[in-house]
């Protein structure tokens, strides 16, 4: 049976380290410690946060300036943009994007990107800085109450253009995004019952729908806030919108939304209708099942659904939709750690393939990578590293091609079953995730372009060994090797496995011995040369491993 027990007792290690790769982009060795000595609902505590943003929004060079003033915001305050073209500047607000993932010690960002692939829009949608306010407005929703994001996203900028939402007008309505908001966003189609007639709602439904989101339009210039996020979004133009009655089906109980005269009256009718659909029980169930493909597995028998799926979603609908409460009991659950059952096995721990986004970020994080300053290297930091290298060739490569979903759905790895996660392995995106060893430890671009050319980062292995506290004595290979393949995998390997890496790999068939002697002579003449090249076998061939691949 599985359990929403919580686990009792510290963490421990690995199961310390199965919830950061879990929960953030950020994976590092003092992490990990820090979580081990904590129970659960300690470290749970603890990453269920909001951490402050490292930058408000990305920086740029402004060449026409004297060097002093060059650095500036990209997206700043009733001034005009940077002149320049579209791509300069979405690089930008993607790099500013992917730095802030690696340094949020917390979920706040893995819970965003979990949003932004619920709620999908595309960056060239419109322009770079109404994407920034939807990524802005995903981030202030990752942690809060799914009802109010869902209605919020109603009226954002960037979605009311990529689901024609500015083209919904009461003499003309377009049922784009109100189909999406039923199928995708909340409640879910479920089987076709007849024509027309699904299981949760109707294609009537979607009319009404589409009759209460009428008269939206974009807002450009940025101008008009949110009064509770101060987020830019659009307008309510009572002029276009349809200001009858609305009367749904049997589906929500035959509802009927009073329509009005005013701008307020929009909104009246939109919480309405958004409270019409979070009544329904299959709206929890829906977000649950999609949180739990996200966080735990993507397999959901139907123990999982009566055990885990259905008391979760009634714990999300007594909270009124905050999430925190539903998440806090999902992760400090015995079956989150793969604990409530006596199969040897792990199933859930090392039990999905890693995302090019985790697969990336948590390892240039371990490894502890200097990364280019926005303010120094400007160029370094927004081009060379998070454009050209981590945005291009370790996502993009990969098949992950950040912000632009290859359809409304979103990154079919996510929400497209039998396969999920092992959407992530093919025969084109396999040759960036083998390489990005190779990469790191050269600093070079290894595919994509110049090989020669740099990536804006290096790891340099014996240093970092020496210098990491990764093991307590590198001079001893069997506990060096046992340390990082426990912090590296995301499962414990058998004595066959361990020998592999350890007798093949790490001594090439040699006596220990030689390896504790060239170590002590690195440590007395600073001469790299011996042990730099078993070291970066050893990686090379950890990161190539299926079990690192896993999370």
């Amino acid at each position: 049976m599985a359990s929403l027990d919580a686990y009792q007792g510290a963490l421990g290690k690995h199961r310390a380290a199965h919830l950061l790769r879990r929960t953030s982009f950020r994976y590092t060795k003092q992490r990990i410690e820090q979580l081990a000595s904590m129970n659960a609902d300690q470290a749970v505590n603890s990453l269920l946060t909001l951490n402050n943003l490292a930058l408000d929004q990305p920086l740029y060079d402004d060449f026409n300036t004297p060097a002093v003033e060059q650095v500036k915001w990209l997206i700043p305050t009733g001034q005009a943009f940077p002149t320049t073209d579209t791509y300069y500047l979405d690089r930008r607000v993607i790099g500013w994007w992917l730095n802030e993932a690696l340094e949020d010690a917390g979920i706040g960002h893995k819970m965003a990107f979990f949003f932004h692939q619920f709620f999908t829009t595309n960056i060239n949608t419109y322009n770079h800085a109404t994407f920034f306010d939807y990524l802005t407005l995903m981030r202030w929703g990752s942690l809060g109450n799914i009802k109010k994001i869902a209605t919020k996203v109603v009226s954002d900028n960037t979605m009311l253009i990529y689901l024609n939402g500015h083209q919904n007008q009461k003499n003309a309505p377009n049922e784009n995004f109100a189909r999406e908001f039923f199928e995708l966003f909340t409640i879910g189609k479920g089987p076709q019952i007849s024509p027309g007639d699904y299981t949760n709602y109707t294609e009537d439904d979607i009319v009404q729908a589409a009759r209460v989101f009428t008269g939206w339009r974009l807002a450009a210039g940025r101008t008009t806030l949110d009064p509770e996020t101060s987020i830019p979004r659009g307008t309510a133009t009572i002029s276009r919108h349809d200001t009858g009655n609305k009367t749904f089906s049997s589906k929500f109980q035959n509802t009927v939304i009073q329509g009005g005269t005013t701008a307020t009256a929009m909104y009246t009718e939109l919480d309405a209708f958004v409270n019409m659909v979070f009544a329904q029980p299959e709206t929890a169930r829906n977000f649950v099942r999609r949180i739990y493909r996200y966080f735990v597995h993507t397999n959901i028998t139907q123990e999982i659904e009566d055990d885990i799926i259905e008391p979760l979603a009634d714990s999300l609908r007594t909270n009124g939709y905050e999430i925190v409460p539903m998440m806090r009991k999902l992760l400090k659950s015995q079956h989150f750690y793969d604990m409530d059952d006596s199969v040897n096995a792990d199933e859930i721990i090392g039990g999905m393939i890693r995302s090019p986004l985790e697969l990336a970020l948590q390892s240039i994080t371990f490894f502890g990578i200097p990364i280019p300053s926005p303010y120094t290297d400007n160029l370094k930091h927004y081009f060379t590293f998070y454009g050209s290298t981590v945005y291009e060739r370790m996502l993009g490569l990969a098949n992950l091609n950040l912000f632009y979903p290859p359809d409304v759905a979103g990154y079919p790895a996510y929400h497209q079953g039998p396969e999920f996660s092992r959407h992530w392995f093919s025969s084109t995106s396999i040759i960036a995730r083998y390489k990005l060893p190779q990469m790191l430890l050269t600093g070079k671009r290894v595919i994509g372009g110049s090989p020669s050319g740099s990536i804006g980062i290096k790891l340099d292995i014996v240093p970092w060994i020496k210098n990491s506290g990764i093991s307590l004595d590198p001079s001893n290979p069997y506990q060096l090797v046992k340390d990082l393949l426990d912090y590296l995998l995301p499962v414990q390997v058998d004595n066959d496995r361990f020998n592999y890496f350890y007798d093949q790999i790490f001594l090439n068939g040699l006596p220990p011995s030689d390896w504790t002697y060239e170590w002590q002579n690195y440590l007395a003449t600073n001469n790299q040369t011996e042990v730099k090249i078993p070291l970066e076998k050893l990686l090379n061939h950890i990161m190539y491993s299926p079990e690192y691949q896993t999370f």
